[in-house]
């Protein structure tokens, strides 16, 4: 595919309107514009040193759940949620009832980004694996009634009151089958020497152009990057996650995918996505180091202020890393100590500074581990 014969698609006419039907992406790519060389060789660069920065790190899955509930929020922000990374860490029962809706679709986005992470420890990626996690994001929130995990047997379209007067119309469904294969042989094509970065920003695109599901289309195509980036071994662990980079400017996102079909200006897509890619491995790197640091002050503060209780106190601040907002019962069953012992323990860590009670309540008090969560509610700059 020269790019200087790359054309994005073409219009094909169903009724009263005009779908896009986008190129196939199984071929090797050539990029014109010599800004994407050094811009790859950044990414791949930022993107190697968070690796191998996430592989020195002991007990990585202990803050996992931070970085998946952040790709989460930001995710479902970018398609118009307003819970923040605080809420989601709430139990559902303390929300106010206007925000249990939006929480839940970011607790779905949760699982199926765990789900998917677990299966692609056995399954190769596949349309097999999107689509399941797909079912699993979809389950009982606005668009749990379009077929979940099934691919559209009808035409969908973004903005507007129908087709014809739509923003945008992806393929029409009799297409789909066809193009997906296609995508999916991308992912598996040893013949090509694509770099693995360019096929992740050429999936994306590819993904969200063709649409493949009646509703979660962004939010399942954000979550196939960093599935991706894992399936070609650029990463070890889950901790890269562009949907913050993304939200940072919404408008200039959807402007760089809608240039591609409008302009079949795919290179200025990729340039925007592999700046996305740098800048947010520049990122989770930075909060890596913040978390150690941060494990590190909290360690030598227990061992200096708690006593016969240190190794209690040690016990309970790991499992506070996976699980930062909680209450005394959680104390009670993940240590397995007495309801007094557990108020006395999350008292000292308030007391010391590294709970911080967040309710203002005497009855069922949240506590936070404050400066932690904090690491990950901060807005991506650009």
């Amino acid at each position: 595919m020269p790019a200087m014969a790359y054309q994005a698609g073409s219009y094909r006419q169903h009724n009263n309107y005009k779908c896009f039907l986008p190129t196939p992406v199984n071929s090797a790519y050539e990029w014109k514009d010599k800004r994407i060389t050094p811009a790859l060789a950044q990414a791949m660069h930022a993107v190697g040193e968070l690796n191998a920065a996430s592989l020195s790190v002991p007990d990585l899955d202990a803050f996992l759940f931070m970085y998946i509930t952040k790709e989460a929020v930001t995710s479902s922000h970018i398609e118009g949620t307003k819970t923040n990374v605080e809420d989601a860490l709430m139990p559902e029962e303390e929300l106010t009832p206007e925000k249990r809706n939006d929480w839940q679709e970011v607790k779905n986005y949760m699982a199926a980004m765990s789900f998917a992470i677990k299966e692609l420890e056995k399954l190769p990626l596949s349309m097999r694996l999107i689509k399941d996690a797909h079912h699993v994001l979809m389950q009982g929130v606005r668009g749990s009634t379009k077929n979940p995990g099934e691919v559209r047997t009808v035409q969908n379209w973004i903005g507007g009151p129908s087709p014809d007067k739509a923003r945008y119309v992806p393929p029409h469904f009799v297409d789909v089958p066809d193009l997906l294969t296609d995508l999916e042989r991308l992912w598996h094509n040893t013949a090509i020497d694509t770099p693995e970065l360019i096929r992740a920003g050429l999936s994306h695109y590819q993904f969200e152009s063709i649409h493949p599901f009646l509703d979660g289309n962004g939010r399942t195509g954000r979550l196939l990057i960093t599935l991706y980036l894992m399936h070609a071994e650029l990463l070890s662990t889950p901790t890269l996650y562009l949907s913050a980079f993304f939200d940072a400017n919404r408008d200039d996102y959807f402007d760089a995918l809608n240039r591609v079909r409008k302009d079949n200006d795919m290179d200025f897509w990729l340039l925007y996505f592999l700046a996305g890619v740098t800048e947010t491995a520049k990122d989770a790197r930075k909060t890596l180091t913040e978390i150690m640091e941060l494990k590190k002050r909290y360690e030598k503060l227990i061992t200096d202020s708690f006593g016969k209780r240190t190794d209690v106190a040690l016990r309970f601040l790991h499992y506070l890393f996976s699980h930062p907002m909680v209450q005394v019962k959680d104390a009670i069953e993940a240590l397995a100590i007495t309801k007094p012992s557990a108020n006395s323990l999350v008292a000292k860590f308030a007391e010391v500074g590294i709970l911080k009670e967040t309710t203002g309540q005497k009855k069922n008090r949240i506590f936070s581990l404050w400066e932690y969560v904090g690491l990950f509610n901060s807005s991506f700059k650009i």
